[in-house]
């Protein structure tokens, strides 16, 4: 099966001179024959050095096309790449490698200060990004490839970037890989005119699998971002010839107020998309005004990342929406009694389908959780209206419960966010002796802006029922984000529940 699964191969015959790959940076632009030779080379290396079908490859790496290296070539071997997520402290990412115990790792010059603190690690380090490994590149031959490999056999393992415990391997299998990006490519109907920039990062499945593999299996260009700079990016979009992208809502809350935005056209975008986490509605509205196509997505490395499918036009007309089921997928809704949740009514999310993952490394137990009979348990709440749109509701784990009723935070984040002067809120749980948990808003004003906690009552009370509206205000500088821009709602309690107990508000 091994040309049926090498698809980088038959697409290089296909469009041996089209532009794959082009760094934001340098400008460097590779060929998808280029893309497919470098791969080979590196395939060659990695058997030089003894690499067997099943050995694990690490990189700690910022975005660079080392990424695509080592994935095609550990593709074409039968290895497995990891992605590690250089954000992470030296501890986490020893612990890492730990439970998945790479033979070699590569290391971009960038990050060659962390190597002392992992030489305690039995894996060989080499570096990236430098010269040398572009020589290597150049003088390596073609690969034996002696394994068998089947769609099964694991091609990647990304560990989740959870808040709360140790981050778990996701092992993403030829298949789930490879059919997310078919049913992408058909659901969202991308083409090779196709061309994105990449700023999510590479280490997450976003920066692989959301658009990164869809776009060059159909012949398209990616183009990869570095570090996020919300005004660059917009030139960035603009000089490349952008057609797509995927930022996450914190980019988009950056990106929206910038002059250059304002002055934009964005002649070649066809659409804007949004993920890793619900978009605020003012962010549709910045778009909608300046009559740009804009929507929203849902995913997870576990599950694609890309499971829905949503019209730009029907965005606007259902903003939150992610949108119905992609071609080869299928979604269901459960309430806690077990029994299928009817239109409008929450449940947990249920994804079942040839992109979900194969299990979680060295973790049979948490595998056990998260798949039954097929159907991977997202821990995420949405409800589906009575047209078939999905809308996620929030964290199953976030969920507030005070006084006995049911409170989705996403709800009130929504209605909050579009008041004058909140630049950015948050909503939690914090416990309370006589409610259970009681809501509490986390808000970062604007700078020209100071907030009365009464006008924000008297708000939320024009849309919001009496138990849903904030029994505290609590007003930081900054909320605190994970590495891909989520707001880190463990962290937020930890610091809130400080602040309350110094106020003396228990």
């Amino acid at each position: 099966m091994r040309w049926e699964l090498d698809w980088l191969e038959n697409r290089a015959r296909l469009t041996p001179n089209k532009n794959a790959i082009i760094d934001g940076e340098t400008n460097k632009a590779w060929s998808y024959e280029e893309l497919n030779n470098r791969s080979k080379s590196v395939a060659s290396w990695l058997e030089s050095r003894g690499v067997k079908k099943g050995d694990r490859i690490a990189l700690l790496s910022p975005n660079h096309i080392s990424y695509f290296d080592l994935l095609f070539a550990c593709g074409k071997i039968g290895a497995i790449f990891v992605p590690l997520n250089w954000r992470l402290s030296n501890s986490e990412i020893k612990g890492i490698l730990q439970d998945c115990s790479p033979v070699l790792i590569g290391i971009h010059l960038r990050f060659q200060n962390m190597l002392t603190g992992l030489q305690t690690i039995d894996c060989t380090p080499f570096f990236v990004g430098n010269s040398s490994y572009e020589e290597m590149i150049f003088n390596s031959k073609c690969p034996q490839l002696l394994e068998s490999i089947s769609e099964q056999d694991p091609l990647a393992i990304i560990y989740t970037g959870g808040t709360t415990g140790k981050p778990k391997g996701v092992v993403l299998s030829h298949q789930s890989i490879q059919w997310n990006a078919i049913n992408t490519i058909l659901s969202w109907s991308l083409t090779e005119t196709d061309v994105t920039i990449n700023y999510m990062p590479m280490f997450h499945t976003g920066g692989l699998n959301a658009l990164s593999i869809p776009v060059l299996m159909i012949g398209g260009t990616v183009v990869i971002g570095d570090q996020f700079e919300e005004e660059q990016a917009v030139n960035s979009i603009n000089h490349y010839g952008c057609t797509i992208i995927l930022l996450v809502p914190t980019m988009y809350h950056m990106l929206v107020q910038t002059e250059e935005f304002n002055r934009s056209k964005f002649p070649s975008m066809k659409i804007f998309l949004s993920g890793a986490a619900p978009c605020p509605l003012q962010i549709y509205e910045a778009f909608q005004k300046k009559g740009i196509a804009f929507k929203e997505g849902y995913g997870l490395t576990e599950a694609g990342p890309n499971n829905f499918f949503i019209r730009p036009e029907d965005a606007q007309e259902k903003q939150g929406s992610v949108g119905k089921p992609m071609l080869y997928n299928s979604i269901k809704l459960v309430k806690e009694t077990g029994v299928e949740a009817s239109a409008n009514e929450v449940g947990e999310l249920l994804i079942k389908g040839k992109h979900s993952f194969s299990h979680y490394w060295n973790n049979q137990q948490a595998t056990t959780e998260t798949v039954k009979n097929g159907w991977v348990h997202t821990g995420d709440l949405a409800k589906k209206d009575e047209h078939g749109f999905f809308y996620i509701v929030g964290r199953k784990k976030d969920m507030i419960i005070t006084g006995g009723e049911n409170v989705y935070p996403l709800e009130i984040e929504h209605w909050m966010a579009a008041y004058p002067g909140i630049d950015e809120v948050a909503v939690i749980g914090i416990p309370d002796e006589k409610w259970g948990e009681r809501v509490a808003a986390i808000i970062v004003s604007k700078a020209d802006h100071r907030l009365d906690e009464d006008e924000l009552r008297t708000y939320c009370e024009k849309k919001l029922g009496r138990y849903k509206i904030p029994k505290s205000f609590i007003f930081i500088k900054e909320l605190p984000k994970t590495h891909v821009g989520k707001i880190d709602k463990v962290k937020l309690k930890e610091m809130s529940i400080g602040i309350q107990e110094a106020r003396g508000e228990q």
